[in-house]
This record gives structure tokens, C-alpha cells and sequence, in this order.
């Protein structure tokens, strides 16, 4: 039997130990991603990676600029990397907070814990791809790989006063490389709690067993003579069971002011293409209007439409009596 389970395993202190490290990873970077917004020193270590021959200059897209040659800037000094890593920042800062409140509150399954952190991994791995990029627009100081102040010491900073912004951009990207890994640790955890334990199963087993039995209580009934329990006999519907049309008060009523008789159950024709039988069919037996074919009066004789009633044994036809109501009496004074 598998189901995906909704509780974590094996207990909740390993997802709290990862809350207390992302806690900390997460102020750490809001903290080196806003020193650096919106350009504190990336353009600095830009130069200076320059001056020492190891990248491109800063320089390099006026040059390309003034000889109408097209230029992009390289992904790893570019200002979309360093909003980005603000924002993934602030965003990581706002899904820890209502994860840790929703995962308290026992409606943070592990289903949903493992795809937050797969957005959350796709970003990050963004930011540390941006980060170690490449920088090959300057064919004669090609730097293939990560920038310098990741694969060099710091010391070796051209302008010792940028010793300090190489050490923040180092930590930077070792913390976003923490974050990144800490998710994955996240990501396997919650995809592990989804598979249920074989103490999981035997409990779902039994709660569903559990079920089924009170419904089958409200499926049975005791016989009060007997004693014995037998099945709750199910309601017999005339229109599904036997071919029959049921009689609604409704039909009736229709039948009734349709001229018809309140006919009983009837069976369908066995045929498909006949039809029901019509209710607009009148009974004999209604009075008719003179003007109306075949009209028999009291006498018995037919009268036709449009015609005077013929004179029988020079007697007068009986002519149907009508009612005139007396004139309203004056009022005397």
C-alpha cells in the first residue's frame, strides 16, 4: 500500500537543527548582499583584477563601444548578479519564517517542504553560477573559470585597501554555496519523509479498516425479533427498477388539467423510436363550445360549427342557458 505520508521522520529535531543553520546563513547573506548593493566594490575588484592581469578592464566596453563592436559585460561583474542576491536574500529570509510557523502548526507536509526547496535550490544555483562565471571579453587576459578573489588569496590584491571588500565578496559567495547545500539537505529530507514508514503503513491500514467498519454499522440493521443483523434494504425506485414510470403528484396534476384521466403506472414501449403517449389528449366527456365540430347539445343532435340549430318537432333548440347578472341597484337619497 502506497500513500504519501504527511508527517515527517524520524522525529522533528533535524528539521529545527537545519531552521537554527538557515537562520544564520540567511543574516549572514542579507547582511554581505546589501553591504554590496548597489555597487560597493564589484567594480573595484573589477579594476583591480585588471591591474593585475587577471581578467578584463571595466574599460573594455567603452573601447568596444567606440569601435561600433558589440560588447556584453561578463555575468560575474554585472549589476543583475548583485540585485538578484539581494532579492534571493530577502525571499529566503520571508519563506524561512512562514515554513518554521507552518511547520509548528503541523501543515507543513513533506510534499510541500520538497518542492520549496527545489525553487529555492533552482535560484541559488543561479547565484552561485553568476558568481564563479567566466570572463573572456578581453581575449589577451582571459579568465576561465571563477573570478580572482575566489581562486587567489586576498593578499594578492593589487590596491591593498580592497583587501577587505575581496574578503566580503569571498564570504559571500562561501555562504551562498552554504545555503545552496543546505537546501539539498532540506530537499532529501522531505522527499525521504514522504516515503512512510512500515509503522506508517500498519497505522493507515488500521485507520482505514476502522472506517470501513462504521460505515458497514450505518449499512446493516438489527431485526427486532430475531436479533439477527441483516444488510439495510435498498429504496425501490419505480422509474429504474421494472420498466415502470412512476405516478408524481405532479404528472397527475398535469394529466388532470391536460384532459386526461389519472392513468396508473405504465410501462415504456418496448420499441425506441415510439413515443410516450401525449397529455394533451381530452376526455369525451368535457362540454364542448357551440362553435366547435361535432358539438351534441342537451337534445342529442349535432350542431355544426358556424351554423343555427335546426329545428326539431317546430319546437325551439335548446340553446345552452346564460347567466346575465341583475344591474347594480341605485342608491336613494
Amino acid at each position: 500500500m502506497f500513500f504519501l505520508s504527511r508527517r515527517w521522520k524520524p522525529n522533528k529535531w533535524p528539521f529545527y537543527v537545519l531552521l537554527v543553520v538557515e537562520l544564520l546563513l540567511t543574516i549572514a547573506l542579507l547582511a554581505l548582499f546589501g553591504i554590496a548593493a548597489p555597487n560597493l566594490y564589484r567594480t573595484k575588484l573589477w579594476q583591480d583584477g585588471a591591474d593585475n592581469g587577471f581578467n578584463s578592464s571595466p574599460t573594455t566596453g567603452l573601447y568596444a563601444a567606440a569601435n561600433y563592436r558589440p560588447y556584453t559585460t561578463p555575468k560575474v561583474w554585472s549589476q543583475f548578479i548583485t540585485d538578484y542576491n539581494v532579492v534571493i536574500a530577502v525571499l529566503s529570509m520571508f519563506i524561512m519564517l512562514v515554513k518554521s510557523i507552518m511547520y509548528m502548526l503541523h501543515v507543513f507536509p513533506p510534499i510541500l517542504s520538497a518542492v520549496v526547496h527545489a525553487i529555492l535550490i533552482a535560484l541559488y544555483t543561479v547565484s552561485v553560477d553568476y558568481q564563479a562565471s567566466s570572463d573572456t571579453t578581453d581575449p589577451n587576459h582571459p579568465q576561465n573559470g571563477p573570478p580572482w578573489y575566489i581562486t587567489k588569496s586576498c593578499s594578492v590584491t593589487h590596491n591593498k585597501s580592497l583587501v577587505g571588500y575581496c574578503q566580503q565578496a569571498k564570504a559571500s559567495f562561501a555562504c551562498t554555496c552554504a545555503m545552496l547545500g543546505i537546501f539539498v539537505v532540506y530537499l532529501g529530507f522531505a522527499v525521504w519523509s514522504c516515503f512512510p514508514s512500515k509503522r506508517q503503513r500498519e497505522e493507515y491500514a488500521e485507520a482505514k479498516r476502522i472506517k470501513a467498519e462504521k460505515w458497514a454499522r450505518f449499512e446493516t440493521i438489527e431485526d427486532p425479533v430475531t436479533g439477527e443483523t441483516i444488510r439495510a434494504p435498498e429504496p425501490e425506485t419505480p422509474g429504474f427498477q421494472g420498466g415502470l414510470t412512476p405516478m408524481t403528484p405532479r404528472t397527475r396534476t398535469f394529466n388532470i388539467l391536460g384532459g386526461t384521466k389519472d392513468l396508473p403506472l405504465q410501462k415504456p414501449v418496448a420499441t425506441p423510436s415510439a413515443k410516450s403517449p401525449s397529455f394533451a389528449i381530452r376526455s369525451p366527456d368535457l362540454p364542448r363550445s357551440p362553435l366547435t365540430p361535432g358539438f351534441v347539445d342537451r337534445t342529442g343532435s349535432n350542431v355544426r360549427a358556424g351554423k343555427a340549430p335546426e329545428v326539431v318537432d317546430g319546437t325551439d333548440p335548446v340553446s345552452p342557458q346564460l347567466y346575465f347578472p341583475p344591474p347594480p341597484k341605485t342608491s336613494k337619497k
